[in-house]
């Protein structure tokens, strides 16, 4: 036997050993082939059954309130804050708060030390008594023009120096005494008893924050800039609470942030029972129109056209395309002031299965109040 004659005999053999090997596959794969045609061919029969009908969700026509809102972002500031500093130089020698207490205005917080202050001011005051009867003994001795006009002079402007001084000095006392400018909570403290503190340092000795009223400082579209004025009202909730508060716009920056776009407002809260933090996060809304009897559908069952927009709706089981006009756009829904009316049915789902005068096949109904 020649050379390519065997050669020709084992492709054979090896083509046989593989038909044999993959036909039990094969064989499976035909079947489930005709299997799969056979169930199109069941699911065309069933859709010609029903006439080719769309499948649908629908929802009834019906009046809703609308409000017409900006939402905007803020954060909560403080009624009034101050860092407690001290103004003068000296050793801390009573500190009369304790962290987190409310405090009254004019309650002592610090004292410093102030001994040779003290010593200074009894000083100046021993001068005065001898600049006073100097200057009384002048003046007699002028009367009788013993002495002359200028040598007077000269003892009194050193009486009122004098006084000068001591009140100078007793400035520089009162500020040994740290009192709150405010009523006002005490945050944490910095400084301890025998701590030196010296003047127009960084070394803040505490906090003091007001918090009631609230403040809120937002911002709102350039837009809306006539819209909102001095006691707007305004609801918000903070971050991570569900709790609603409110509040009215008290200040109104004068001008618009030409970087954002924006006009920057304030209005306040009240807030006695703390429930406020200053630095937390507000989401703000301000209602600016409300409609007792808006019709509002959701914002996918209309459909944007060359002529404007329309939707789908249902009469006598069959599709119709109804042009629409809209008003408000919300988040998710969309007022329509023209072309739909109460008790329509409108299709909500399914609409870019639905033809204008199609059948339709409804699978559930939203009522709306």
């Amino acid at each position: 036997m020649s050379k390519p004659i065997k050669s020709i005999l084992t492709v054979l053999v090896i083509l046989i050993i593989t038909g044999l090997a993959f036909y039990p596959k094969l064989k499976q794969y035909t079947e489930s082939k005709e299997k799969s045609e056979g169930n199109k061919g069941a699911q065309a029969a069933s859709v010609a059954s029903k006439g080719g009908a769309a499948p649908i969700n629908i929802m009834v026509v019906g009046n809703q309130r609308l409000e017409e809102k900006i939402v905007s972002t803020g954060t909560i500031i403080a009624n009034e804050e101050v860092e407690i500093r001290s103004e003068i130089a000296g050793r801390v020698t009573a500190i009369n708060f304790k962290e987190g207490d409310y405090v009254r205005k004019g309650t002592v917080l610090v004292r410093i030390n102030d001994a040779d202050l003290q010593a200074q001011l009894q000083k100046l005051q021993y001068q005065k008594k001898l600049a006073e009867v100097n200057e009384e003994r002048q003046k007699r001795l002028l009367e009788k023009e013993a002495i002359s006009q200028r040598d007077y002079d000269i003892s009194l402007t050193n009486l009122n120096s004098l006084n000068a001084d001591i009140d100078n000095l007793r400035a520089q006392i009162e500020k040994t005494v740290i009192k709150a400018p405010f009523d006002g909570t005490i945050g944490l403290r910095y400084v301890s008893e025998g701590s030196y503190l010296a003047p127009n340092s960084t070394t803040k000795i505490a906090t003091l924050t007001n918090i009631n009223p609230a403040k809120i400082d937002f911002s709102v579209p350039a837009k809306y800039a006539l819209n909102v004025t001095k006691g707007t009202p305004i609801t918000f909730t903070t971050e991570g609470g569900s709790e609603k508060f409110s509040g009215r716009v008290y200040a109104i920056e004068p001008k618009i942030d030409p970087n954002t776009r924006t006009l920057t407002l304030r209005a306040t809260s009240p807030n006695n029972n703390r429930r406020l933090f200053a630095g937390s996060f507000a989401r703000i809304e301000i209602i600016l129109n409300s409609k007792p009897n808006a019709i509002v559908v959701p914002t996918e069952a209309v459909i944007p056209n060359l002529k404007g927009h329309s939707v789908f709706v249902v009469k006598d089981n069959k599709a119709q395309s109804v042009p629409v006009e809209i008003g408000t756009r919300g988040d998710k829904t969309i007022e329509i002031f023209k072309g739909l009316s109460v008790g329509d049915t409108l299709i909500t789902s399914g609409i870019l299965q639905v033809k204008p005068g199609g059948e339709v096949d409804i699978k559930n109904v939203v009522r709306t109040n």
